[in-house]
């Protein structure tokens, strides 16, 4: 299983309490009939989901009070039914209201992208194309949401600017040419990193071809453009294919051969959450 840093995992969530409970809670702080009454919460799912984000539910309640008992008895990348429970969190009532809807924002968050993307990776499947997020992310939250793409299924792409090269239209336009963007980076960088060129046309395609890039990603092209550019290529490079992607479409590019990725910034950024609840009982004991 790929975890993510706990400390990540703990930045995330001290800054989440830390903005829901700036001077505590004060309703529950002020009900001092349940200041020690024992109590047992049930997070369950009220639709079909895959799961991500587990261990960030069971930190909040933990960072709240480390005398809670956390149980979860589904793990990340599973796929949950309507109804069924996720974990049970055990502890004083106080401690698990005040850690209610942190942990259900990030859980139906992460859970959101890893469902919508396990529904996008299946189109896929068996057609040896990778479904790949993007850095169109939330601040703050790209581990973690890149992480909940993993559990989906999907693969990531560059994590951060740091981590890959990938010319872009815009550097095109400002160094004046495919040709000349490829060749300046070619003679700085270390031999054992990929150059991806985004191209938009077929006169960007040529001239990506012509400088040997290594990955070349077809932005924002109808299946028509695709389906010719994939013929130019040829195999002499990687191909990803980016822009408006629906699953209809999916259905169509997955029976072309040459194709290597498809990037969806939308299985991050525009993923619905899913429902899950949180159910509090007074623990009789």
């Amino acid at each position: 299983m790929i975890e993510i840093p706990k400390s990540i995992i703990e930045d995330v969530v001290t800054r989440a309490i830390e903005e829901d409970m700036p001077y505590g809670d004060k309703t529950t702080d002020y009900l001092s009939s349940i200041k020690n009454c024992p109590a047992k919460g049930f997070i369950k799912a009220k639709e079909r989901l895959v799961l991500a984000g587990i261990d960030v539910a069971r930190c909040v309640f933990e960072k709240i009070d480390p005398l809670v008992s956390f149980n979860p008895l589904k793990k990340d990348g599973d796929e949950v039914e309507k109804k069924e429970v996720i974990a049970i969190v055990s502890g004083m009532a106080p401690s698990l209201f005040k850690g209610e809807r942190i942990a259900l924002n990030l859980l139906t968050h992460l859970s959101g992208i890893a469902t919508y993307t396990r529904k996008i990776a299946r189109l896929l499947e068996g057609s040896g194309i990778k479904l790949v997020d993007t850095r169109k992310t939330l601040p703050g939250l790209r581990a973690l949401q890149k992480y909940a793409v993993r559990m989906g299924g999907g693969y990531n792409h560059r994590f951060s600017l740091s981590d890959g090269i990938l010319i872009k239209t815009n550097h095109i336009r400002l160094v004046g040419s495919v040709k000349k963007a490829v060749e300046e980076v070619r003679g700085k960088m270390t031999p054992f990193i990929k150059i991806e060129v985004e191209v938009k046309n077929m006169e960007e395609l040529k001239s990506a071809i012509e400088s040997k890039a290594d990955i070349i990603m077809l932005d924002n092209m109808t299946d028509e453009e695709i389906e010719k550019a994939l013929k130019m290529i040829g195999g002499r490079a990687e191909v990803e294919i980016s822009g408006k992607m629906t699953e209809e479409r999916i259905k169509k590019l997955r029976k072309m051969k040459g194709i290597n990725y498809i990037s969806m910034g939308s299985i991050t950024h525009s993923a619905p959450s899913v429902d899950i609840n949180f159910e509090i009982l007074r623990d009789e004991g």
